[in-house]
């Protein structure tokens, strides 16, 4: 399995002139993401980051800057390409800035050739035969989104040509081409090359891809059959010296191997027994001992991991108040509690993302709609007010800064009242496991802070991850919280950021109001002070669960059938029989995905899905079209196609599709990008069923709406263990092995509690250790020798 972060910190573009940029992520030229917008600015910041779930095969990531057009296609501005050696050889991954280079062509190469090269020699003649079969997926060089192929073989001043094959990307040759060599070639070290080129009849002809072959291999293996990558023609990639601009990216490849989920049992055992029976609270356990050996940049993965984890295993309430609980319980300042990144306040913070990000949308989007679409000038600083980008608010004549701030006042009052409406009439919808746990954490803040100067306390500690964890951020940037596709314009952004400090005002009860040195937030202030009863009386009515109802809650509810993990409009189209489809074709209907079905409006649920692929855009003259193939009862396999409103919505359905659909046994391993007309594939101009592109169901974007997968996750934790064993080593005072102390073996009963569970850990690590090195060895003995394209 291999994991990858990016993130996009600020762009900037030298040249002159305007722009909107935005940035396209490829795998091996399979567009995976895609940026927001920014518009009319040449130093944008996107902020934004993926976490991509890619096949162990991929061979290179590229970062494609876009200028959007309103008319007409968009304009490229330059691009970065990393391959996955130069990203995996960075352990703490890429952190730089990379000027753009200029889009060559003859560089723009993709897809894959089916080749057979055999060395014929008899007493009269040496031939050398190539096979050219047929190819897939190769780049579109013409208006229309496809190509007219053809193939050359290449050796030395001997060269031989296919026929050309019209308007397609999935050419089926099946020629046989061959050379007639002379003896002497034969000792030569030279290269059997096949290109692949677009034939134009007017201008010269379009460079598709490469494939070299040493002719020393040709002597080893007489008949080398196989479908080779094509590569590109070999130009070295012009640095522009930064004239395009340059792009700040930090990409970090983790590629891990998964063992069996019977050598991942005993850590899980052990983390486990940590929250279900405690010997104290006090005491040393598998968490605190991970906790202790994790730095804090990883601390925010660790806890996604151990949520994830711990909601599998049903016991995420007790994980959080076993962490909780040490947390109250060491410190003595209440206004110092959970304000530290420790994994108690990250794990809180990733479990209400993990389990309530569906109830966020609920309560947040109408209002977060509303000011988007609004778009209103909002400003109460006074050194900030600019009466120049604000509309006529008065018709007497100039607007006045008193008028800027008296409308401004307003508009706030008015969002900041519908938000705590929202929120405070929001305990229903709530998922109950969050009501659990914060009424876990209300009790523990109550039993340690007991005196009555201290009341608000028990409010403040849930009041802190609820308001200034969860919604505030939220508000604050809902696209990243996906309330949003766009990142907000400046006048918006700043609507939102005042409404996101109001907010923390509310959660944190009014207490400190006044004391700051943003006074000009004054004129909010009696709305924060009137809602802070309501606030209460909403933490209160939020944490009143029955324990006994609680216990039979399933605490994996975000990931069950009964809840939605993506739903909206998209247009369909159901192939059925022959028939016209036309760009007409696709009716507007309400789609729902779950973690077990998916379905839209009027039609039954489709539990098996065997394919989930991108459509090519000349296949409906349309963009952003997937197709999503089923197979009923009886084995029929049934094509609906699904047109979303643009590609980010795209690559979001397909990746949680492709998520939710990972076990079925039945995926297919091939499909078509085209569609079935007058009895023929468009992609391929072929007329049987069988796919003539391999399916992409490995490449997902990782979110909070991933399905569980506890190997995956007790790999990550057992990786940070690894790190860290030097520092388990020294809390048992053991400077060889383990289990041998001063030459006698080590007696974990005999050992205080913190020294019996570091050597517990150490046997499981060492274990782990053993069982990967145990399964490398196989992976080289079984290897085989494969011909790869040097």
């Amino acid at each position: 399995m291999l994991c990858l972060i990016l993130s996009f910190p600020p762009f900037v573009i030298l040249s002159s002139g305007t722009s909107d940029p935005y940035c396209i992520v490829k795998v091996d030229n399979e567009v995976v993401a895609r940026t927001a917008t920014v518009w009319k600015n040449l130093n944008p910041f996107w902020g934004e980051e993926y976490t991509l779930h890619l096949p162990m095969g991929f061979h290179s990531l590229s970062f494609l800057v876009m200028d959007e057009d309103t008319i007409g296609h968009d304009d490229v501005i330059g691009k970065i390409t990393l391959n996955k050696e130069a990203i995996g050889s960075q352990v703490k991954g890429l952190d730089c800035w990379l000027n753009l280079t200029k889009v060559d062509p003859d560089e723009e190469v993709q897809g894959e050739i089916h080749l057979s090269l055999e060395l014929l020699k008899d007493t009269e003649k040496i031939n050398l035969r190539c096979q050219v079969i047929e190819a897939r997926d190769l780049a579109p060089r013409d208006i229309s989104g496809t190509s007219d192929p053809f193939a050359r073989v290449i050796f030395n001043n001997h060269s031989a040509e296919t026929s050309i094959i019209k308007k397609t990307r999935f050419p089926h040759w099946g020629e046989t081409l061959e050379l007639e060599l002379d003896p002497e070639e034969l000792s030569e070290e030279g290269t059997v090359t096949v290109q692949v080129w677009d034939w134009d009849m007017v201008g010269k002809n379009d460079f598709l891809g490469k494939v070299e072959v040493p002719f020393a291999c040709l002597h080893k293996t007489p008949q080398l059959e196989g479908w080779f990558r094509l590569l590109p023609l070999g130009n070295n990639e012009v640095d522009a010296g930064g004239k395009l601009g340059a792009l700040r990216l930090k990409v970090r490849l983790v590629e891990d191997q998964i063992l069996p989920s019977m050598y991942y049992q005993p850590l899980i055992d052990l983390l486990v027994e940590s929250v279900i029976s405690p010997a104290e609270v006090e005491d040393s356990s598998a968490l605190t001992m991970l906790e202790e050996v994790t730095t804090v940049e990883s601390r925010q993965d660790v806890a996604m991991t151990l949520v994830k984890i711990y909601l599998g295993q049903g016991l995420v309430v007790p994980f959080l108040d076993y962490l909780n609980t040490r947390e109250v319980n060491h410190t003595s300042d209440p206004n110092t509690l959970f304000r530290s990144n420790s994994l108690a306040s990250k794990a809180m913070e990733q479990f209400m993302k993990a389990v309530g990000m569906l109830y966020l949308h609920e309560v947040l989007k109408p209002i977060i709609n509303r000011i988007f679409d609004e778009k209103k000038y909002i400003e109460l600083d006074p050194c900030k007010i600019d009466l120049n980008r604000t509309r006529r608010i008065s018709f007497k004549g100039a607007v006045s800064e008193a008028e800027v701030r008296d409308s401004s006042v307003e508009m706030l009052q008015s969002y900041l009242t519908s938000i705590i409406v929202s929120i405070v009439s929001s305990v229903d919808q709530c998922p109950p496991v969050m009501r659990v746990a914060f009424k876990q954490l209300h009790k523990r803040v109550e039993e340690q802070f007991t005196e009555p100067e201290n009341e608000d306390v028990k409010y403040l500690a849930i009041s802190g991850f609820f308001f200034l964890r969860f919604f505030a951020p939220a508000i604050l940037t809902p696209k990243l919280f996906q309330l949003r596709d766009q990142h907000a314009d400046t006048r918006t952004s700043r609507t939102l950021l005042l409404l996101a400090k109001a907010l923390q005002s509310v959660g944190n009860l009014g207490l400190q109001l006044g004391h700051g040195k943003e006074q000009w937030m004054a004129p909010l202030h009696p709305i924060i002070l009137r809602s802070v009863a309501s606030v209460k009386d909403f933490l209160d009515k939020l944490i009143d669960i029955d324990h006994d109802t609680a216990s039979e809650v399933p605490q994996r509810a975000v990931f069950t059938a009964s809840v939605t993990v993506k739903e909206g409009y998209l247009h369909k189209h159901k192939a059925e029989g022959p028939q016209l489809l036309s760009r007409f074709a696709f009716k507007k209907r309400y789609f729902w995905l779950t973690s077990e079905t998916l379905s839209y409006a009027k039609t039954p649920d489709w539990q098996c899905v065997c394919a989930v692929e991108r459509v090519d855009e000349n296949a409906f003259q349309q963009q952003n079209v997937m197709q999503v193939i089923t197979q009923d009862n009886d084995g029929q396999l049934h094509t609906i196609y699904i047109q979303c409103k643009n590609v980010n919505e795209l690559n979001q359905w397909l990746s949680a599709i492709r998520k939710v659909s990972i076990y079925n046994e039945r995926m297919l391993p091939s499909f078509h990008p085209g569609v079935h007309r007058s009895g023929k594939w468009t992609c391929c101009l072929q007329v049987d069923r069988a796919g003539c592109s391999r399916t992409h169901s490995a490449v997902t974007l990782g979110d909070w709406s991933d399905p569980l997968d506890p190997d995956v996750e007790t790999q990550t934790i057992y990786k940070q263990l690894l790190q860290g064993k030097d520092k388990l080593r020294k809390t048992i005072n053991l400077s060889t092995h383990f289990c041998v102390i001063d030459g006698a073996e080590c007696n974990v009963q005999q050992m205080k509690p913190c020294q019996s569970v570091a050597a517990r850990l150490l046997v499981v690590i060492e274990d782990l250790e053993k069982a990967h090195a145990s399964f490398q060895c196989r992976e080289k003995e079984d290897a085989t020798s494969v011909i790869m394209n040097p």
